[in-house]
């Protein structure tokens, strides 16, 4: 497709805009990225995941770096066991999420994001502003627990090519424990890994291929997206999530409804 629906001040706008909106609550905005990727940029279901798992990798990457002056490297280093368990089931979810992905036909794969994304707006509505507590779990029941949590967040971070921010972070919260800035840091650096896992395994379908003829667009929309998530958060505040959170579930379930019906 060569005409302006995917022009670079299309993609870098859309970016921006998707990545101030992710700032605000702070998440890298895939969510939001994935169905416009769909209906209105006009790539196809598995195209559309592929490519907002490469600008996801974009956004993360850049976050990481952007949040050390407030949560430190070692700081977040500290928490090593919680990543390493995390990352027990992430990784392995990761794999088998992007392997179901690319087998799916794309009428599934569609209804498969749409009730994906409905999910997600209902954990941005009553999980996502949570406060520290005590671990919900102890000892062997806690690594149990977080293996099979990070397996689940690891197959819907492929399937949908985000970084899973909005499962890993009330996860950390509340099956973990972890202050909310820091369960932030923490997100980051199991979502990396992860999502290198799934980025590798959808390299072997020929799908593939659509990073190679859009990358232009791709790394266009992914320094939007960079400059949006960084402006969303120096905004953080501006809003109240009171207001925010339920615009943005409503938004991702009207989304939901295109995407189910989209040909």
């Amino acid at each position: 497709m060569s005409d302006n629906r995917r022009s670079a001040p299309a993609a870098f706008g859309t970016g921006a805009v998707i990545g101030a909106l992710g700032g605000l609550i702070g998440l890298g905005g895939a969510e939001f990225r994935l169905p416009l990727l769909i209906s209105v940029f006009g790539f196809k279901g598995l195209e559309a995941v592929i490519l907002n798992k490469a600008t996801s990798l974009v956004v993360v990457a850049s976050a990481l770096p952007f949040r050390a002056s407030t949560v430190p490297f070692g700081q977040v280093a500290d928490h090593w066991p919680t990543i390493v368990n995390l990352l027990a089931g992430s990784l392995a979810g990761a794999w088998f999420g992007a392997g179901w992905a690319t087998r799916m036909n794309t009428e599934t794969l569609y209804r498969v994001i749409a009730i994906l994304l409905v999910i997600i707006a209902g954990v941005l509505l009553f999980a996502h502003d949570t406060a520290g507590a005590a671990p919900a779990f102890t000892g062997t029941a806690l690594v149990v627990a977080g293996i099979i949590a990070g397996f689940a967040i690891g197959v819907v971070a492929s399937l949908l090519g985000v970084a899973g921010g909005e499962f890993l972070i009330p996860t950390l919260v509340l099956l973990f424990g972890a202050d909310v800035k820091l369960a932030g840091s923490l997100s980051l650096a199991v979502s990396l890994p992860t999502m290198l896992v799934g980025f590798t395994r959808y390299s072997r379908d020929q799908s593939f291929s659509v990073i190679r003829q859009n990358w232009t667009f791709l790394l266009v929309m992914a320094a939007g997206s960079i400059v949006g998530t960084f402006l969303g958060g120096l905004a953080l505040g501006i809003v109240s999530n009171a207001v925010l959170l339920p615009l943005l579930a409503a938004l991702l379930v009207v989304s939901s409804f295109k995407v189910w019906r989209h040909k």
